[in-house]
C-alpha cells in the first residue's frame, strides 16, 4: 500500500508547485524504482486535464551505457529527452536510486564527456524555463539506497523526505505560502545589491552580484525548497572558497574541496579526496571553472547532511555555490554542461555582508536589517 504522503506529494507538485492547467502537456521522468510516485503524479496530473507522458530511466541501462559507448557516443544527445523538454508545459521528476554508488568505477573523463553530452538537453531547459514556456519541478522519492546514503532506516528517511517538504501539515500548500511570503523580503532587498562578501572558516570570497535576479525557492521549482538564490556576475568573483562537506558527482563523493578565483574563473582548485574527479569537472566545457549561481539556505527543518543535494543545498544556516551552468531567469550569461552545487556551513561564525551592509550570521538573516 502507497504512503498516504505520496499522494499528497502528488497534489502539491501538480497544484501547487507547477499549477497544471486542462489540457497541457505534462511529461513526468524518473528512474524505475520510483514507478510509484510516476503514477501517483500521472494520475493527479489527469485528472486535471492534463496529457500526461512518462519516460521512466534505468540505472543499469545508463551503468552499461557509460561503461561500453565510444567515446563520441557519451558526447551524443539524449534525443528523446530534448524533444520532450521542446515540447512540454510541465515537466515533472523524482530522484531516486537503488544503488548510489552505481558509477563508483566509471573513470572520471567518461563521466565528463557523458556530462558533455547533457549540454544539449539542458540549453533547451534553461532557455524554456527562462522564457517561461516550461515550467519544472524535481523532488525526491525515498528508496532504501538513499536511506542507507543518508544513515538512516527507510522509515526514518521517509519521515525527513515528507517532512522537510512540510508534507505533514494539514495544507502544506499554504505552508509553503508562508515560506514564499517570509522569503520574499530578502529577495527584494538583496535584488537591490551590488556585492557579497562571504567569510567562513576557510572561506573569504566576494560574489559581483549587480543587476541580477535573486529567485524565492518555495517549492515551486525544488520540493522540498528553501533558498533564495542567483547567478553571480561571472567575471566578478574574487578570493577562496572552502566547502564544508563533499561535493557529490554522479554518486562520487569529493571530500574537502577549496577553490581559489580571480575574476570569476577558478584559477586553483584542490581537494583531500577526489581531486582527479574534481579536476576533471573543471575541464568539462570553457563554462565549467566558472559559478553560475550562489545562494543561502533556508529550510531550518534541514539540519544535517545526507549526501543529497536537493536537501542539502537547503540546510538551513549555509550557503551553496555552483559551478558551470548559470540560470537565466536569475540574469546568469555562464553556459556549461554541469551545474554542481557545493556547500559551505555558516553556522559557527560565518558572515554575509552585501554592499559592506552586515545581514547574516551564524547562519541565520538578521531581520532587523529589513526594518
Amino acid at each position: 500500500m502507497n504512503d498516504p504522503r505520496l499522494d499528497k506529494l502528488a497534489k502539491v507538485l501538480v497544484h501547487y508547485s507547477t499549477r497544471v492547467k486542462k489540457g497541457e502537456f505534462v511529461f513526468v521522468r524518473a528512474d524505475e524504482v520510483a514507478a510509484p510516485w510516476v503514477v501517483a503524479v500521472a494520475r493527479e496530473a489527469t485528472r486535471a486535464g492534463a496529457h500526461v507522458e512518462v519516460m521512466l530511466s534505468s540505472q543499469e541501462a545508463t551503468e552499461a551505457r557509460l561503461k561500453y559507448a565510444s567515446d563520441e557516443e557519451l558526447k551524443t544527445g539524449n534525443y528523446m529527452l530534448e524533444k520532450m523538454l521542446e515540447r512540454a508545459d510541465v515537466w515533472l521528476t523524482a530522484w531516486a536510486a537503488r544503488n548510489v554508488k552505481v558509477n563508483a568505477a566509471i573513470p572520471a573523463e567518461r563521466l565528463k564527456l557523458d556530462a558533455q553530452g547533457q549540454g544539449g538537453w539542458r540549453k533547451i531547459y534553461s532557455d524554456r524555463m527562462a522564457s517561461g514556456k516550461l515550467r519544472w519541478c524535481g523532488t525526491q522519492f525515498p528508496t532504501y539506497a538513499d536511506a542507507q546514503e543518508a544513515n538512516m532506516s527507510l522509515e526514518d528517511y521517509e519521515d525527513f523526505v515528507y517532512g522537510a517538504g512540510l508534507l505533514d501539515k494539514d495544507d502544506p500548500a499554504a505552508a509553503w505560502k508562508k515560506v514564499s511570503e517570509s522569503q520574499e523580503r530578502w529577495v527584494k532587498w538583496l535584488d537591490t545589491k551590488r556585492s557579497l562578501h562571504i567569510v567562513s572558516e576557510g572561506t573569504d570570497i566576494t560574489v559581483g552580484v549587480a543587476g541580477k535576479k535573486w529567485i524565492n525557492c518555495d517549492g515551486r521549482v525544488n520540493f522540498p525548497d528553501g533558498e533564495v538564490f542567483t547567478s553571480p556576475e561571472d567575471t566578478n568573483i574574487n578570493g577562496h572558497i572552502t566547502f564544508s562537506f563533499p561535493g557529490i558527482y554522479a554518486g562520487k563523493e569529493i571530500e574537502g574541496i577549496r577553490l581559489e578565483v580571480k575574476d570569476g574563473l577558478v584559477v586553483k582548485a584542490t581537494a583531500r579526496k577526489g581531486e582527479e574527479l574534481l579536476q576533471a569537472l573543471l575541464k568539462t566545457d570553457e563554462g565549467a571553472s566558472r559559478f553560475g549561481e550562489v545562494a543561502v539556505g533556508t529550510n531550518y527543518g534541514i539540519q544535517r547532511f545526507t549526501r543529497n543535494m536537493l536537501f542539502d543545498e537547503k540546510i538551513g544556516g549555509t550557503v551553496h555555490m555552483a559551478l558551470g551552468n548559470s540560470m537565466a531567469e536569475a540574469g546568469g550569461k555562464n553556459h556549461s554542461a554541469i551545474h554542481w552545487d557545493m556547500l559551505c556551513d555558516m553556522r559557527q561564525g560565518g558572515t554575509i555582508t552585501a554592499d559592506g551592509k552586515l545581514f547574516y550570521k551564524d547562519g541565520k538573516f538578521i531581520d532587523e536589517v529589513l526594518v
